[in-house]
């Protein structure tokens, strides 16, 4: 089993900054992590995964340039830097844990954090 526990979130203007961190204890050597997020109204999606050594990451589209994923796997945790923040990032941030390599799917993750919410004000 894999516990995951974001934080971090908060409220932020428009070109802001904010770093989220989730921290995961259990058994996760050698797990691909990734950060998801669902906004109001608006399905859940991919945001950024990165594999177990750091040498593989993969972002959306959406917030490529802006957003960094990246990990320390001595203290399992897992973080998202997120720069020139926009309104329409606003959104409960998810972080998941899968075996396998970064994944676009959230079917693919077996394991889910509770949430953390951003909220980039206009």
């Amino acid at each position: 089993q894999v516990q995951l526990v974001e934080s971090g979130g908060g409220l932020v203007q428009a070109g802001g900054s904010l770093r989220l961190a989730c921290a995961a204890s259990g058994r996760t050597f050698m797990y691909t992590m990734g950060w998801f997020r669902q906004g109001p109204g608006k399905e859940r999606e991919f945001v950024a995964g990165i594999n177990w050594s750091g040498s593989s990451t993969v972002y959306a589209d959406s917030v490529k340039g802006r957003f960094t994923i990246s990990r320390d796997n001595a203290k399992n945790t897992v973080f998202l830097q997120m720069n020139s923040l926009k309104p329409e990032d606003t959104a409960v941030y998810y972080c998941a844990a899968n075996k396998y390599v970064p994944t676009r799917s959230g079917s693919e993750y077996d394991y889910w954090g509770q949430g953390t919410q951003v909220t980039v004000s206009s």
